[in-house]
């Protein structure tokens, strides 16, 4: 300390100089003049007083050289503030506003992205051709993912159809690429992907939204739970929007921006004011309430309402809430996509969702399995959800392989419906792909290879091809699915199918037969004289049939995938017909999607 004291002293002492050597040099001091003694008894002789000279001065410079000074009681004040107390209680962003410190953007320039190839899914991780759609007419592309509802017959078909979307791409030349990232994002929200919507929405900086695309963004963070998410976008565009929804999302965000006692207080006046429904406030009260320290409780009452809406169901979520089940009725497919990957749910809830969710494609087998592992090892779950991570344990880890076979039938055959049992499979897919091929489960061959199939594990189901005889289902799917097929299939096998096909109008022979002549697995001898048996034409023409040939024909495989969704929509596989099977299975084969080609029509088959 006192060598640092003293080091200190010593630079006290001794400034160094950081100016040149020529400033060192002292200012002279001026010379005083000495006037010369007066004589004495003279006196002194006045000096003459400088004559006033009045000089005329431009107004100009006049007013530069003496500017006024307001007097402290003429203020100047922006439009619609009287007073400095006005400015005091404006909140901060409206206070950026006023004095233009309003930012543009949120993202240092070296950081922020081009409206290129917008997307999570790139080339090289199973992602489509960025530029396959740069050069297509916007207007087709507007309509093929503006015109498709969402909801498909297909689960292979929505999973080619989800990668499409997510993967990274250039909007069409003289389409808005902002435009296009949100109708994708609004086609994904229809299909229950709402985790997938929001990580592409959230691909664009902030800067870059327009009025499409902050819909859609408001639509993803709400089908996620999300409602904070939005902020950053609602900070850059503050009056994007009028509704009761957006003033209620801005008052939401103050509350998390560091004034939770103003956003509360917006929520209040904008209760009063009535732009949403009263319960619908109080969901937003609660949610907003658990930030800062201005905590509320606010009490809610289920049996006060009638209906359930998306916005409703999130905030439920969002607060720790379970809705009573009578209100998911009015639509129980799209709550159960949302409840499904819920994470603040509980894991009976979520395992019931996933019956439906699985079937659909919004859940892998992995993540089922894994849904069920955490069911298994929480002594806390009860019912049928436990019951049901016993049977899945019992068919991975049976004593017998007639052991894991009886689980796994007990879980198929326990389904509510044909959508919950296709779940099923997808849940047992690598249950079933862990038993050896053998006589003993020869009769269940059909449904273990459906489910092997259900998870794409198309070289494991090949195993069964020697136990499987010709006509039976089992025989069938692998006459869809196998990689390299040895053989065309011929007339004989197609008519032992159609013998045991229990299906309406036998539509799965349809169907066989539209997947095989789409492979390129029949000859087209026997392919007419099939469809003639059938009563079908797989040739007939149409404008969707015209445009998905052609797009296959440029092998553009982009195009030809949302051409394919478009041709799937529906419910079930009734809304399909084997003339649009046969081209979507022939279009994605010609263009490199040859697996997701076999796996579309062996599920056709399975599930027709």
């Amino acid at each position: 300390m006192g060598a640092l004291g003293s080091a200190w002293a010593l630079a006290q002492e001794a400034p160094e100089s950081l100016l040149p050597h020529e400033f060192d040099q002292p200012a002279r001091p001026p010379e005083r003049k000495v006037e010369p003694p007066r004589a004495q008894g003279v006196p002194a002789t006045p000096r003459p007083e400088a004559a006033t000279v009045p000089v005329a001065v431009p107004e100009a410079a006049a007013s530069e050289a003496a500017p006024s000074v307001p007097s402290a009681t003429s203020e100047a004040f922006p439009h619609g503030i009287a007073a400095m107390t006005d400015i005091e209680g404006l909140p901060p962003d409206k206070l950026d506003q006023l004095l233009g410190l309003k930012p543009r953007d949120d993202i240092p320039p070296a950081a922020r992205r081009a409206m290129l190839r917008i997307g999570v899914i790139a080339r090289d991780e199973g992602g489509l051709p960025p530029l396959s759609l740069a050069h297509q007419d916007p207007a087709l592309v507007r309509a093929l993912l503006a015109g498709n509802k969402g909801e498909l017959v297909s689960r292979w078909g929505h999973v080619l159809l989800r990668r499409v979307l997510a993967s990274r791409l250039d909007a069409p030349a003289g389409y808005d690429p902002a435009e296009f990232t949100a109708e994708r994002g609004a086609l994904l929200l229809r299909m229950g992907e709402g985790d997938a919507a929001r990580a592409l929405i959230q691909d664009v900086d902030p800067a870059n939204y327009n009025g499409p695309l902050i819909d859609a963004a408001v639509d993803a963070y709400v089908a996620t739970e999300d409602f904070t998410g939005i902020c950053p976008v609602l900070a850059l565009n503050p009056d994007a929007r009028r509704d009761g929804e957006w003033q209620v999302l801005k008052a939401i965000c103050e509350s998390f921006s560091g004034d939770a006692a103003g956003g509360l207080a917006q929520l209040d006046r904008l209760t009063r004011a009535g732009v949403l429904p009263h319960f619908d406030m109080l969901l937003a009260q609660k949610y907003a309430g658990a930030a800062g320290h201005a905590r509320r409780a606010v009490t809610i009452e289920w049996d006060t309402v009638s209906d359930m809406t998306p916005w409703r169901y999130a905030f439920a979520l969002a607060t720790g809430l379970n809705p009573p089940a009578e209100l998911l009725l009015s639509d129980p497919l799209r709550y159960d996509e949302a409840t499904a990957l819920a994470p603040m749910l509980g894991l009976g809830l979520r395992a019931d969702a996933a019956d439906r969710a699985g079937g659909i494609g919004l859940l892998s087998s992995a993540a089922m399995v894994d849904l069920y592992s955490q069911i298994y090892a929480d002594d806390a779950v009860r019912g049928d959800a436990a019951d049901r991570a016993l049977l899945l344990h019992d068919a991975y880890l049976g004593d017998s392989p007639e052991a894991r076979l009886d689980a796994m039938r007990q879980l198929w055959n326990g389904a509510a419906g044909p959508l919950q049992r296709y779940a099923r499979e997808v849940l047992t897919a690598y249950a079933a792909a862990r038993l050896a091929p053998g006589a003993g489960a020869a009769k269940d061959a059909g449904d273990l290879i459906a489910a092997m199939l259900a998870a794409g594990l198309d070289g494991n189901a090949m195993r069964w091809a020697g136990l499987v005889p010709t006509g039976s289902q089992g025989w069938a799917l692998l006459a869809l699915a196998a990689p390299a097929p040895r053989a065309p299939v011929g007339s004989g096998g197609l008519d032992a199918f159609e013998k045991q096909d229990g299906s309406d109008n036998a539509r799965k022979s349809g169907f066989l037969l539209a997947g095989l002549a789409g492979l390129g697995r029949v000859t087209p001898a026997v392919e007419s004289g099939f469809a003639g048996k059938l009563g079908i034409d797989l040739a007939a023409p149409t404008r969707w049939t015209r445009a998905i040939d052609r797009a296959a024909e440029l092998g553009n495989p982009t195009l030809v995938a949302l051409l394919a969704g478009l041709g799937m929509q529906g419910d079930g596989w009734d809304r399909m017909t084997p003339r649009y099977l046969y081209h979507i299975v022939g279009a994605l084969h010609r263009v490199g999607l040859d697996g997701e080609a076999r796996m579309i029509a062996a599920e056709a088959v399975a599930r027709g």
